[in-house]
């Protein structure tokens, strides 16, 4: 219940603005053909930014305990790309978010969790978004 609060008033007071970064930069990267796993990765970080209460991004390796395109040289190759071409300047506007919200004590968590989604940012490729509360040995 806690979580659906914080997620409403995250959606409500700012969290839309950078959810739509977030899949306007995944149509960006869909436009171009060759940016189809970008955006695919856009997509899930997007909702994520939406409505990020009660969820955390994982690695999937770490997840299940085998490498895939995404987590391997491929993922790293991809996540430098994308931190050159649109992963920078995401996480500039969590980062920008972030201390606009710490100027208010109710802001605080709120500025957290952008400052979560701006390390995402830097790196989305070869992460998941997974309900915080999942059993620990899946």
């Amino acid at each position: 219940m806690i979580s659906l609060i914080g997620n409403i008033l995250w959606f409500v007071l700012g969290g839309v603005f950078m959810g739509l970064a977030w899949f306007l930069v995944g149509l960006l990267a869909f436009v171009t053909i060759i940016g189809i796993p970008w955006a695919k990765a856009c997509f899930v970080i997007g909702m994520f930014s939406f409505f990020p209460f009660g969820k955390e991004a994982v690695s999937r390796k770490e997840l299940t305990q085998q490498e895939d395109i995404g987590t391997g040289f491929l993922g790293l190759l991809g996540n430098i790309i994308w931190f050159l071409v649109a992963g920078i300047w995401l996480a500039i506007g969590h980062l920008v978010s972030a201390v606009a919200l710490f100027v208010t004590i109710i802001g605080i968590p709120f500025g957290i969790q952008h400052v979560k989604l701006a390390f995402i940012a830097l790196a989305p490729i070869g992460m998941t978004v997974v309900d915080s509360d999942r059993d620990s040995t899946a």
